[in-house]
């Protein structure tokens, strides 16, 4: 009797196959042959029959992406999810992105045929969006933003920054150990809880590079406490740069979120540098930002470190999008109306069961740290929230008190029907 396995196609053969061909194009011959040898050796070992091979091939690369990544519907009701890749971009920025994909004139002027800025429009951008700066620089994300300032202005000497300012953010990120990592040395100033004038003027000296204040992330200081304005900051300054790192990146205030901080505020009560990310209430790619003064956005865009960590023409393309293009999704899921969240909800809950409740939304991504958003969400078995993760598509809710929440904040509308589908689908699969 022959054997079996000599019945098992070839990879010229498998490869030669429409369906396998249409896969290598869109994937990757590698991707492809991977699948491939998978199939066989499944059919070497007796587990699949060698004519199911194709079969096995073309069922492994049929819906296969080109990316590991998995599209996230974000039923939270967090609004700048860092696990989930913080800021969604807008319509705007995904069509920015596309185009910015192949050859782009991102440090060339196609009129006079030269080099030049990187960037450019992006930084006009933000600019005209905070007309409070002079100049503007763009980074790969908010902590080089604030390396490439201490680095450039107090390299070799101090940084001044309030105790209660020395703040932790996730993944263990410390910012005394960002600031020392640039070779500047931390003078920390007054207590936890409180800092005065008198501890910064004492601390002023030939050695200072360069003030520091930075907006708490992720927690807030209540009672018995006291900072100093940006205000009092300048005067006692004198030539010494004020950096502010206002952290989530907004370009003005926002009367939604009246105790966040803002570019324009900060560089109108006297910083002299912002730093800031674009990726949280901005609302775009990752990214760092520094608004300032035209003569220290000079000194930053010479100094060798701002090569290491510049955007890329994605990011860049991304950025001015957002800046001037319609609102981002960010800021439309922040400011969603509680009573249309609470008939969205109502309409889901009609479709899959459960019980509608009130549940309040946060900012995430260390803005607005404790301030609520209004909402609500359908409540469900706890027992749903691992099979709605790992479904297609994936739908990330909120597990706390024994319950399944599906928040509809940040789901965008036309994808209610999805989640719906994906409810009812765990849910058959579970009774």
């Amino acid at each position: 009797m022959s054997d079996p396995r000599r019945r098992i196609p070839r990879t010229d053969h498998l490869l030669a196959d429409a369906d396998i061909a249409a896969a290598a194009a869109r994937l990757g011959q590698r991707r492809v042959k991977t699948a491939i040898v998978a199939a066989q050796d499944a059919a070497r070992s007796g587990r699949i029959a060698p004519e199911d091979v194709a079969a096995m091939v073309r069922c492994e690369l049929g819906d296969a992406a080109a990316s590991s990544l998995r599209p996230v519907l974000n039923a939270t009701g967090v609004v700048v999810h860092t696990n989930l890749g913080r800021a969604p971009l807008s319509a705007a920025a995904v069509a920015a992105v596309v185009d910015a994909a192949g050859y782009v004139d991102v440090e060339l002027d196609l009129a006079a045929g030269t080099r030049s800025r990187r960037g450019t429009a992006a930084r006009e951008a933000l600019i005209a969006a905070c007309p409070a700066a002079q100049d503007a620089l763009i980074v790969n994300n908010g902590a080089a933003a604030l390396v490439l300032a201490t680095t450039a202005l107090a390299a070799g000497g101090e940084v001044i920054v309030s105790r209660g300012e020395l703040i932790e953010i996730g993944a263990g990120f410390r910012l005394p150990d960002l600031i020392t990592s640039t070779g500047a040395r931390l003078r920390e100033v007054g207590t936890t809880n409180r800092t005065h004038a008198r501890d910064y003027a004492e601390a002023i000296g030939p050695d200072t590079g360069a003030i520091l204040k930075v907006h708490p992330s992720n927690f807030r200081v209540d009672g018995f406490t006291a900072g100093v304005h940006l205000t009092e900051l300048r005067r006692l300054s004198g030539n010494i740069p004020v950096i502010m790192d206002i952290g989530s990146g907004l370009l003005a205030a926002d009367p939604a979120l009246p105790d966040e901080p803002d570019a324009a505020t900060a560089l109108r009560s006297g910083a002299d540098l912002v730093t800031a990310s674009a990726d949280k209430l901005l609302g775009g790619p990752q990214g760092g930002i520094l608004l300032g003064s035209a003569e220290l956005i000079g000194r930053l865009a010479g100094h060798p470190l701002a090569r290491a960590v510049r955007a890329d023409k994605l990011a860049l393309a991304a950025l001015e999008a957002t800046v001037g293009g319609p609102d981002a999704p960010v800021s439309r899921y922040v400011r969603a109306d509680p009573e249309h969240l609470r008939r969205r909800a109502e309409r889901l809950a009609a479709q899959v069961g459960g019980t509608v409740v009130a549940h309040d939304g946060r900012v995430g991504g260390g803005g607005a740290p404790g301030v609520p958003l209004p909402g609500w969400a359908v409540r469900l078995p706890q027992s749903l929230a691992e099979p709605l993760r790992t479904g297609s598509p994936a739908v990330l809710p909120r597990v706390t008190d024994g319950a399944c929440l599906i928040d509809l904040r940040c789901v965008p509308e036309e994808s209610d029907d999805a989640v719906a589908a994906a409810v009812r689908a765990v849910t058959a699969c579970t009774s």
